[in-house]
């Protein structure tokens, strides 16, 4: 049965800014599918961890500020000590600062690209090498509609989500063939903190909902099937691609 391929069960799966957003919808999405969950962020979301325990899985928090790297570092191992091993990562976290790049702060950039990309390279190297050695491992990186486009007032964003594209492709090239497949998820404009901005400017607003072709803002929930499908066995001959879940945004 073709549904099959997409059971989890018996792995542990861990969502970086998994509390909140399209982390929590993710990590809900995968506790559905079977794994168990271990989530990185500031803050925990106890409704969350209920809601994964009701399934009857295994839930973990772990407290980390992705910016300092020292607790970066500490991620992985941290998880292999409670949870015995990582099947699937997923590098959710990130954030967003909106200026003109001619007054775009330094402390904003190391900031932006701290958490956006070098987290994510950092996790998925020391998780890559324990899936390496599984033989087997599933990493997928949340990009953006901005790893192809520059949009506007967010020039680091842009620039770290740029990259997130290329690690992807890069660390898909290495480990295909030692059984990691190492894909990506770029979402529209997603109804989460990050756009809450957007939102709430009216004629930013209304420029890009008309943009849309589906006509309306994305909710977390439309990323959940993307990531269930490349957590799975069923996108195991799926390899360094960037998958865009926007509503049609980028088809426009």
């Amino acid at each position: 049965m073709i549904l099959d391929r997409f059971r989890l069960d018996g792995q542990v799966a861990l969502v970086t800014g998994g509390t909140k957003g399209i982390g929590r919808a993710i990590s809900m999405a995968l506790a559905e599918g079977g794994a168990d969950i271990a989530v990185v962020s500031r803050t925990p979301n106890p409704e969350l961890e209920s809601a994964v325990a009701a399934l009857g899985r295994k839930y973990y928090y772990h407290r980390a500020d992705l910016i300092d790297r020292s607790q970066t570092k500490e991620v992985i191992p941290e998880i292999l000590k409670t949870m015995g091993k990582v099947n699937i990562l997923v590098n959710n976290a990130g954030i967003i600062s909106r200026a003109p790049a001619a007054d775009f702060s330094e402390n904003d950039w190391d900031a932006t690209l701290e958490i956006d990309l070098t987290a994510a390279f950092i996790l998925s190297q020391a998780a890559g090498r324990q899936m390496i050695h599984m033989g087997r491992g599933k990493i997928i990186n949340i990009a953006s509609v901005l790893s192809f486009q520059g949009g506007v007032n967010a020039v680091a964003y842009a620039s770290a989500k740029h990259g997130i594209a290329g690690l992807t492709k890069a660390l898909s090239n290495e480990w295909a063939q030692k059984g990691v497949n190492v894909n990506a998820i770029a979402p529209g404009y997603i109804t989460t903190e990050l756009i809450a901005a957007l939102q709430n400017d009216p004629d930013r607003s209304e420029a890009i909902l008309k943009r849309i072709p589906a006509g309306r803002w994305g909710d977390p929930r439309d990323i959940a099937g993307a990531a269930l499908f490349l957590a799975s066995s069923a996108s195991d001959y799926v390899n360094g691609t960037v998958l865009s879940v926007d509503g049609g945004w980028m088809a426009w």
